[in-house]
This record gives structure tokens, sequence and C-alpha cells, in this order.
């Protein structure tokens, strides 16, 4: 444990999804008054760049990406038994589960925690028209290699439909992620940014369907589309799973629901964000996301 000088605050903020504006007043005074700021941008991405949040919260902003969060964290709890300290997370605090286990080592090493709240993609999902109340577990959705195709997910979504819930799919995102020529070489070399789309996770959701054949769900089962929830140019569409992967939805951020049962208040939602012939890319213009094999 280390020595905690009195009034020393880590401060883990939400952001909010939109922009600079979306923080809380009191997420914005905590931010004000703390000598170090770092952004966590790992988990997630904020649709604008750091220097527009420098500019509103008058700090200057660290990037705190994958390699910090995972092996200089150390650093940023050490500031904070001496002086505040804010941890920016984009969406909400703890949304994730990365940010679960800062607080319980900043705790280890004597660090006063303060959390502030916002919104994220588990409750601005509600803005597609479905209700909150008949969402199951989300899950997870990885990109998949030539070889390796992980569908650890469908046995979450075959329970959620076994109750007649809806499950809300959250799609990969790999940010500064090794190259395996850096790697074997020894190299700090990083893979351009990738970020799931809607229409990869359909395909790879029918491709696993067609393997273990258990009828959770199917070409016709009927799915939600959402990019960049929060921001000014957020998207949300209607359509089968089949349709779905043949959907264009824009730049990231993109999530996904299978809907469930629906109550007819729903369905009216639905209708409203049904998919245009114009919202579909034909198939040779859609882009193949397949990683190659480590």
């Amino acid at each position: 444990r280390g020595t905690w000088l009195s009034g020393a605050m880590l401060y883990v903020v939400g952001l909010g999804l939109g922009d600079e504006k979306d923080i809380t007043v009191n997420g914005l005074e905590a931010v004000k008054k703390c000598k170090r700021v770092y952004l966590e941008a790992y988990t997630s991405i904020l649709g604008v760049p750091k220097e527009r949040l420098e500019a509103i919260y008058g700090r200057e902003v660290v990037v705190a990406d994958r390699e910090f969060v995972e092996q200089g964290i150390d650093g940023m709890l050490n500031e904070a038994l001496t002086m505040d300290v804010a941890f920016l997370v984009v969406g909400d605090a703890f949304a994730a589960t990365t940010h679960s286990d800062l607080v319980l080592r900043a705790k280890g090493l004597g660090c006063k925690v303060k959390h502030i709240y916002n919104a994220s993609i588990m409750n601005a999902i509600a803005g597609c028209g479905l209700q909150l109340y008949r969402f199951g577990q989300a899950v997870s959705v990885v990109f998949f290699t030539e070889t390796w195709r992980p569908d650890s997910f469908y046995d979450r979504v075959k329970e959620n439909a076994d109750l007649g819930l809806h499950t809300l799919l959250l799609l990969d995102i790999r940010v500064k992620e090794p190259s395996v020529e850096a790697l074997c070489r020894g190299k700090k070399e990083y893979e351009p940014p990738r970020f799931m789309s809607c229409a990869t996770c359909a395909r790879q959701m029918l491709e696993i369907e067609a393997l273990r054949g258990e009828g959770v769900y199917g070409p016709e089962s009927v799915c939600v589309a959402v990019a960049r929830m929060g921001q000014e140019d957020e998207s949300i569409k209607t359509c089968t799973l089949k349709e779905m992967c043949n959907i264009d939805m824009g730049g990231p951020l993109h999530s996904m629901v299978l809907v469930g049962e629906t109550h007819p208040l729903e369905n009216d939602m639905m209708a409203m964000h049904r998919a245009a012939e114009h919202d579909f890319l034909p198939e040779d213009q859609v882009p193949n996301q397949y990683l190659s094999d480590m």
C-alpha cells in the first residue's frame, strides 16, 4: 500500500457516448480540479479527437491505450495517492470489466476513488425502441480468423431466446494490437485499428448457426443495427439477419440486437426504423473483415 495524501482522489469519470459536451456537470467539475487527466482508449472510442476534450476541460489529456492500461497503470495510481487524477472512460465507467479491476487495484494501493456515471450503450440501446427490461445477457462477438471461430456467444443467445428476451451484441474492437511480424522481431509495431461492422457480425452469426444447428436464430430472425449511438449522425436500422449481412451502417462504432418476443409498441418502433433498399450494399462491395491467423 502507498501513503495517501489527504484530499487526493482518483476520479473514474464516464464521458457518455457523443462528444466532449456529454460529460456531466459533476464530471466536468472533477476533471477541472485534477492535475492529471487520462483518457481510456482501449475498450471504446470517442467520436471526437482528444484536443476537443482538452479545449473544454482546460486540461491536457493523456491517451491511455491498451498498453498503458495493461502495463503502465500503476504509475497513474501512484499519482492518485498524492494528487487528484481523472480517468476518463467513453460511455459509463463500469460498462467494461477492465475498470472494475482498475478500482480494485487502486483501493489495494490505498487510493481514494470516486465514480461519476454516464450513459453507455447498455442503456442507450433503448433508443432503438426495444424496452430495456426485455433484454437478457449482453454478449461480445469477436472477429473470426481463417481457422478460429469462437462461438461462446451462441449459448448465451440461446438462453436469452429460450426466455423470449432480446440480446445486445457488442462487436469487436481491435485498437493498437501488435502485429505478428513485430512480435517476432521484438519491435513495437501495431496493426491498423479494426472495428467490427454489423454486416460482419451477422455473417459470423449465421456461420455459427449453420455449424451448431440448434435453431436459435436463422436468416429471417429480426435484428436491429445501431451505429454511433449518441452522436449527431447516429443510425438505427431494422431488418432480418440475412439482410443484415449486407447492411451499410457507416463508420464505427456498431452494435446489434437480436430481437426476442416483442410488445406491440416495440413493433411500431422497429417499423419506424425499417431499413430501406439503399441501406444495403451489393454482395461484391461488402468488406471482408476476417482476420489473418497469427
